[in-house]
């Protein structure tokens, strides 16, 4: 009776912490998107520095892929600094870019095709 208890009050401590997440911006959403008010010069250099030296996942955005529509250097560029923060934030990893991308809590995916121009 008792080794029950114990295992059902374990399970349910695990799917509690699964569930419930302890870091504050897993929980509200953090998202880095490139500025929009940077220059597209500015944002395609760093977009490119991501891609390359960075070590973001830039297969998003190629053609016939989930992230290439709308088809612009910020939108790309939002996607490709999110990428690589949302994987390097843990490891030291910022939201910098040379001061052309910054945080939101607004979900970018929904504001993509509102703001853009295909």
């Amino acid at each position: 009776m008792m080794k029950t208890f114990l295992i059902k009050t374990t399970i349910s401590l695990f799917l509690i912490s699964v569930t419930f997440p302890q870091d504050s911006e897993a929980a509200t959403g953090v998202w880095c998107v490139a500025d929009p008010q940077i220059p597209e010069k500015v944002l395609q250099a760093a977009l490119d520095w991501a891609c390359q030296q960075g070590g973001a996942d830039c297969s998003l955005i190629h053609p016939s892929q989930p992230c290439f529509l709308p088809n612009t250097v910020k939108d790309h560029a939002s996607v490709v600094f999110n990428s690589y923060y949302q994987h390097y934030k843990r490891k030291g990893g910022s939201c910098y870019f040379h001061s052309a991308a910054l945080i939101t809590l607004t979900d970018p995916s929904k504001q993509l095709y509102l703001n853009s121009k295909v």
